[in-house]
């Protein structure tokens, strides 16, 4: 029996992957053009949306493609073909083609866009280099001892209580709650107008500040009481697992020109542009896929020796001052398998229906060699 699966079905797993509420506030992450309700006939794979790219999709019979940069950035007052961005969406919406993007959100998950550069250069023991801050919550509640193991597992379940590399966590404190219940009340425990003193635990665990409508409908499902007393603070934390870069270690120590050749050959680099070298082994290695640049000073805070990115202009490459050597690969070249990232998510997903990559190279530069 063949499974039908919609476009809204691939993308809320996608989601999962990448909340849209991680992507920065210039982004324009998620559907670009397209109906959600569309059942799935294929799924390519790009890392730009560009019209040669539609066009393989509708040779390929493809009706979703799933790219890592968003076709559109900012207004749009018309869309014609006087322009890629709008033959991209004609031909999109004239062949029935949802277009999708996860970008910057993609960018702030570890296991996203950093995590692969990282993989590829075997880094190991990865951190976030700049934790995002302003992304959680923490929820407040009173519970009768007796019923707090059944509200914490379904607070759990629904997606509180993760901590770095941490799960159910939560602090509980005892103390006596009291409460009066009008005429028309029915008292989880003592009589309508009559005030009641109750053992409970104050029950404390943080979630992602997206997941709000489940945790709080997770936590009135199986709290017993017919009115929950419950806060929700944000937190000023940064989130040590979600944010931009990543900082990690090599294998083995290499020299600087080392470093280097392996640079190129990982990502196959016509050219990597850097600042001085400074004649000092290698061994700690922060990275940013795409423009990173702005990432210079918590790189150099993190104790690497070199910086990974893309888009470095001309005066950055005397920013690093003598304490760190930052390489430029190349915007495209630092993002190439952000595809591969896609491709085993969604064939682990959705083993149904065909998942290509791209064949098309949409890396707007071009070298002279």
């Amino acid at each position: 029996m063949v499974i039908s699966v919609t476009v809204s079905e691939v993308i809320r797993e996608l989601e999962q992957l990448a909340p849209p509420a991680l992507q920065e506030s210039y982004d324009n992450a998620g559907i670009q053009c397209g109906e959600p309700s569309a059942v799935v006939t294929g799924v390519l794979i790009t890392l730009d949306l560009t019209p040669e790219v539609v066009d393989e999709a509708i040779a390929l019979g493809c009706n979703l493609v799933i790219a890592h940069h968003p076709v559109i950035f900012g207004s749009l007052k018309k869309i014609t073909g006087a322009t890629p961005t709008g033959r991209v969406l004609l031909k999109a919406i004239r062949h029935q083609i949802t277009l999708y993007a996860a970008h910057t959100n993609l960018d702030n998950v570890t296991g996203g866009v950093n995590t692969m550069i990282a993989r590829k250069l075997g880094l190991r023991h990865t951190r976030i280099l700049q934790p995002l801050k302003g992304k959680l919550c923490k929820l407040v509640t009173f519970v009768p001892p007796g019923h707090l193991d059944r509200v914490r597992e379904a607070l759990w379940a629904a997606g509180a209580g993760h901590i770095g590399h941490y799960d159910q966590c939560s602090f509980n404190a005892s103390g006596t709650g009291t409460f009066r219940g009008g005429e028309e009340s029915r008292p989880f425990a003592g009589q309508p107008g009559v005030r009641h003193q109750e053992p409970e635990i104050r029950t404390e665990t943080i979630f992602p500040v997206w997941k709000e409508e489940e945790i709080v409908a997770a936590l009135l499902a199986s709290h017993p009481y017919e009115e929950v007393a419950y806060d929700i603070l944000s937190l000023a934390n940064g989130w040590p697992t979600m944010g931009a870069g990543l900082t990690g270690e090599l294998p083995q120590p290499l020299s600087e020109t080392e470093f280097l050749a392996l640079l190129k050959k990982t990502f196959a680099a016509p050219v990597i542009r850097h600042s001085p070298l400074l004649g000092k082994p290698v061994s700690r290695v922060a990275l940013c896929g795409g423009a990173g640049s702005f990432l210079l000073r918590e790189a150099i805070t993190a104790g690497a020796h070199f910086f990974v990115t893309g888009d470095v202009k001309y005066h950055q490459f005397a920013e690093p001052d003598g304490k760190i050597v930052m390489a430029d690969i190349g915007h495209y070249e630092s993002e190439q398998f952000t595809k591969q990232l896609f491709l085993e998510f969604l064939t682990k997903k959705f083993p149904t229906f065909a998942v290509r990559l791209s064949e098309v190279n949409t890396n707007p530069v071009g070298y002279y060699l």
